[in-house]
């Protein structure tokens, strides 16, 4: 397993370990991205560590033939993830205690003393890492202290969270943005339809919106539309108040940025479909680089394929939406249609429950140390938990924050709620560290005589 870590701050003997658990991809991207932690690390003497995840970017269990067959990309789960930093961490401790050399072998060969728990772990993450870093202090709660978890979409699973939710927010911004823009986007599914049901259609499109792979068929004409809907997703999430460059370099507020072209729902067929082009030009060549639209991906930082084949095992969330209470096209959930795309991709049948069984799902009120933090532009807190569980697993509400703004550096745009839920987190932390350190304690056993 690769990671990063910086101890230039590290109290040694007894500082604390602030841990990102990582997400589905390269570690470097959620390390670039996640100030939060950089900026606080003096002043609580921590060791910074950034964990890639099992099965992504460079951390790849059989190296290149990780993913030549299901015998070893079975492995690939959120459970073994987490028993990894459980390893990095216990090591870690014992590094920093200079008792120990490490022994080898995975979590069940970790010599554990008393001075191996001397430095408490805080966790941070965001979106399926922040859901990885509530789930860590719930799975674990000897190895880690507390756990911030930002965007963290525990509840987006069958019988959580209704399947048109995500939707549902995602259209809330454009909407609140500009209601011409959302209305616009609606119109544009049915007229992409009608434009390109003949040859000739597709190759004005292709042509006019400069695609590097020419539209043949139907299939990618659909294709197109699932790039088109992933980009208007993926804008909400990082719809951040300030420039920035994490799923794609964007400008601030792109998603307002996207929408200013989108002035007229009412135009003709190919004006309005100009009007859609010249607005998802702030997602593909902000940077006035791309020569063509390549749709084979929107998120190129991200892994799909390790990411596909966990959506189709364990992290199966149903999403839906109507073209109703949406601006997306009419499209139900049907478990029975993915499980058998999962079959064909994967070879694999999804579990609808196995994160609830494992986890716990909803009923995580003996659980203790985390913050849930969802801002309100997120898609993804619609499967966020928005209300306090018990006083120590709490949720922070952000009104103005898309996909973990929390956990970004502070930048002098940042909205206030904002800089809110950062003093109150490390008011937490300080709190979770000073409780451990107090009760980790052997002279604070009392003791009786018969």
């Amino acid at each position: 397993m690769k990671y990063l870590y910086q101890d230039t701050y590290w109290e040694r003997k007894n500082g604390p370990i602030f841990f990102y658990t990582g997400n589905e991809g390269s570690i470097e991207s959620f390390c670039k991205n996640t100030g939060f932690m950089w900026e606080i690390a003096e002043e609580f003497g921590a060791l910074i560590v950034f964990a890639e995840h099992r099965y992504y970017g460079e951390s790849m269990p059989y190296g290149s033939g990780s993913y030549d067959d299901n015998d070893k990309l079975g492995y690939l789960t959120s459970e073994q993830a987490l028993a990894d930093y459980v390893d990095l961490i216990t090591y870690l401790r014992r590094n920093g205690t200079e008792q120990h050399r490490r022994t080898v072998g995975g979590a069940g060969n970790v010599n554990v003393t008393d001075d191996t728990f001397a430095n408490p772990a805080i966790a941070f993450g965001g979106s399926y890492g922040g859901m990885l870093a509530a789930w860590f202090r719930i799975k674990y709660p000897a190895i880690v202290q507390g756990s911030i978890a930002s965007s963290a979409p525990i509840w987006q699973f069958t019988g959580m969270t209704s399947c048109n939710a995500f939707y549902n927010v995602t259209s809330s911004v454009y909407m609140k943005t500009s209601t011409e823009c959302g209305l616009t986007i609606l119109k544009s599914w049915s007229t992409i339809d009608s434009a390109t049901e003949t040859a000739h259609g597709r190759d004005l499109i292709s042509l006019r919106w400069k695609l590097c792979s020419p539209l043949k068929n139907d299939d990618d004409v659909l294709k197109l539309k699932e790039w088109i809907s992933e980009v208007y997703v993926n804008l909400a999430m990082v719809n951040y108040p300030y420039s920035a460059n994490f799923l794609a370099p964007l400008p601030g507020n792109p998603v307002k940025e996207l929408c200013k072209p989108m002035k007229n729902h009412n135009e003709q067929t190919f004006k309005l479909l100009d009007s859609v082009f010249n607005g998802l030009n702030v997602y593909f060549n902000y940077t006035g680089t791309s020569t063509c639209l390549n749709i084979s991906s929107s998120t190129p930082s991200l892994d799909a394929k390790g990411w596909g084949y966990q959506a189709c095992t364990e992290m199966v969330m149903p999403m839906c939406s109507n073209g109703k209470d949406d601006i997306f096209e009419n499209k139900p959930w049907n478990f029975e249609d993915y499980a058998k795309y999962c079959q064909k991709t994967y070879k694999v049948q999804p579990s609808v429950d196995i994160i609830e069984k494992i986890y716990g799902g909803k009923h995580i009120k003996d659980s203790s140390n985390i913050i849930f933090s969802n801002g309100l532009l997120d898609p993804w807190s619609s499967g966020g938990v928005l209300y306090n569980i018990t006083k120590t697993v709490t949720a922070v509400i952000i009104p103005e924050s898309a996909h973990h703004l929390d956990l970004r550096a502070a930048n002098v745009k940042d909205p206030e709620s904002v800089v809110k839920a950062r003093k109150f987190y490390k008011h937490r932390i300080k709190k979770w560290i000073s409780h451990y350190r107090k009760y980790s304690l052997r002279d604070q056993v009392d003791t009786f005589s018969a």
